[in-house]
Order: C-alpha cells, then structure tokens, then sequence
C-alpha cells in the first residue's frame, strides 16, 4: 500500500510540476511556521536563586510572609523587590524572548535607569564564565522582549537577574518550539548572604546584574541572597533574627551607609551575638561604609564617616574580646576607589564602582572561603 502511495505522487508530481512545486512549497511553510512558534517556560516552574525562604506571601518577595508586621514597614515594602534573584536555565535557541510582569508601575528613579529599576539581564556561560548578553527593557508593568537573536549555534546555560528596585510578578521565557530547553533548579550549596543599604540593594547600576552581590555570585560560583534595603539597612535585632534563620556560607554585614557613630555603637556588637548563637562558626564579615566620592571637599561627610567607623571598630573590638570566633571586619575608605568617578550621586555606585567595590571584597571572601 505504501509503495502505492509513494507511485501515486510521483506520478502526481510528474503530471504537474507547478502544483507539486506549490505542494512542497506548501509544507516548507507549514513547517517553517511550527519552528517560529514561542513555547513559554514559567520559571515558577523550576524556582529562582536568592530566596532564602519559601514561605513567602508573593513568590518573588525576599523576606517570609511572617515579617510583615515583626520587622519595620518600610523594610516590609522593600522586600517584595526582586533584587538578587535569578534563574538559570539550558538551551540551544538561537533566539530568546521574555515576559515580565511587575508589581509597581514606577520604573525607574531619578538616579536610576529602568534597566536596573525594573528590567531583567540575561548572561551566558561560555568555557565556565559568564558573560554579559542582553537586558529586557521595560515598557510597562507588562513587558514582552526579543532579549537577543542571531546567537551562535550551541547549547550552553544562561542566566536571567530580575529587577532589582520593583517587585516581579510573573517571568517567563520564550524560546522557538523546535529549540531544545531545560529550567535548572536553584542551586543547594550555601549561598553568600549580604544585609546592608540602597548599595547592596543595587543602586545605581544600570543592569540587575551589575550590584557587587551579583558580580561575586558569578566570580566564585555560589548562590547569593540580597538582603538589601534602600534606606533601611539598620542592624535591626528583627532582621538579625530573621538572617539567623538562613544558612549562608558567609554573612556579609554592610549598613553603615544608613547608620551614624552612635547607632552602629548601639547595634552592632548586638546583631553580630544574635547571628553568632544562630550560626555558631558561619563567618561573618562587617563592612565599613563606603566613602562618598567627594568627601574630600566636605568636611561633615568626612566626620560622618570617621564617627561610624570608630563605632564599628569599637564593637569589633569589644567582640573579639569577648571570644567571638571567624569575625572579620572590611575598611571601606577605598571601596570605590579615590577618583570620585565611581558614583553616580556620590552616595550610590554606579557600574564602575560596583565592579571596585567587588574587587576589593573578592579579595577578602578568597581567605573567608
């Protein structure tokens, strides 16, 4: 019967050229149509990297939905932001698309593009590195992307950073049907754990991938959860409580940005006990704040920063007396550098400062891990 079948066409195309020429053009189109098509993978599917608890009232909030209402409002607020959070994922598509949608309809601020308020940055690893691909630019609460065409051929593993200043909603990523695709579970080895300011919030970089958390994450290979909090990264005994819960292989302490001499002497040696009970030989790491870029034409801000560092020295001081073990402490006077070109307000790194302030702190985490 088949061969029936196969004889009758042969004659049918012999018959007729024109229409069997249509026919075949016909089935090429049809299959080239099937190949364009975009299948969608919800990356809800496979989880993100940079929550450190599951229990969340949104998918994407950093801290549990038992914060609300123990730790302050505006800490509250500030956790439903998507800052450190990615998802890894395998694929041989030459194309890749994306779709986002967010919580806040403010996409970006004065000091900030919308590429780092609310977009999303897509990395490629090549010969084990990763590498700078494409970002999603933001439209709306809702967005649709081509993130980048023309790739070369090849399977290889990506990585996708969520906005860093508003909330995500929903993320999926498109790749043509006919293209290979796997979403990659989050990571299990112990991340790297960074409390502090707007700094390790992200601000102001240009890309959710360029904040020194991210860019450590990539140098050495760990997960990263970003606990920053634009204004409110205060040493607070119900965040330190909270950060005890988690199991990092590193606390990085960073919030003298937000603090003044007697506030750091208050909170500091208090937040380092609660983490050290919790978390008995994890290390922990405080950190100077960073010097604002032109304090060498303003004395007050010279001052602020000499009175918040004797207090962290102090406390530092008094903790190693008091035998607490695997306790580092981080000067900041050089973490960006002494040009004044590493800011974008003198307060808030921009890309080149983040990539400074890495440098100096990858330094200091090769001894710590």
């Amino acid at each position: 019967m088949l061969d029936s079948h196969r004889l009758t066409r042969r004659r049918f195309l012999q018959s007729s050229p024109a229409m069997g020429a249509a026919l075949i053009a016909g089935i090429g189109r049809v299959q080239a149509a099937d190949a364009g098509k975009i299948t969608w993978h919800d990356v809800k599917n496979s989880g993100v990297e940079g929550k450190g608890w599951s229990q969340t009232k949104r998918f994407y909030d950093r801290l549990p939905a038992k914060a609300e209402g123990v730790v302050r409002g505006a800490v509250w607020n500030l956790s439903r932001h998507s800052a450190g959070m990615c998802v890894d994922f395998e694929t041989d598509a030459t194309t890749i698309t994306a779709k986002w949608s967010l919580l806040s309809r403010n996409l970006s601020m004065p000091h900030m593009p919308a590429t780092g308020v609310s977009g999303i940055d897509l990395y490629a690893q090549e010969d084990g590195k990763w590498y700078w691909l494409a970002v999603g630019m933001p439209r709306g609460q809702t967005n649709q992307a081509t993130l980048v065409s023309g790739i070369k051929p090849g399977k290889r593993r990506y990585r996708i950073y969520l906005p860093l200043y508003n909330g995500t909603e929903s993320l999926a990523i498109g790749i043509n049907q006919a293209a290979q695709f796997k979403l990659i579970k989050p990571r299990a080895d112990k991340p790297l754990l960074f409390y502090g300011t707007s700094i390790t919030h992200g601000a102001c970089a240009s890309r959710p991938g360029m904040p020194h958390p991210a860019i450590l994450g990539r140098w050495f290979d760990k997960p990263v959860i970003n606990l920053g909090f634009s204004g409110n990264g205060k040493m607070e005994k119900e965040v330190a409580a909270l950060l005890g819960e988690l199991d990092p292989c590193l606390y990085v302490i960073d919030c003298l940005p937000n603090m003044n001499g007697p506030l750091v002497a208050q909170r500091a040696a208090p937040l380092v006990r609660i983490l050290r009970k919790a978390r008995p030989t994890t290390p922990i790491l405080l950190v100077e704040d960073r010097s604002f870029t032109n304090a060498r034409f303003l004395p007050a801000r010279q001052q602020h920063h000499a009175a918040s560092r004797a207090a962290l020295k102090n406390a530092f001081a008094t903790l190693q007396k008091e035998g607490v073990k695997d306790l580092h402490c981080l000067e900041g006077a050089d973490l960006l550098g002494n040009d004044g070109e590493a800011a974008t307000d003198g307060s808030h790194p921009n890309d080149l400062g983040f990539m400074r302030q890495a440098k100096v702190m990858a330094g200091v985490l090769k001894k710590l891990l």
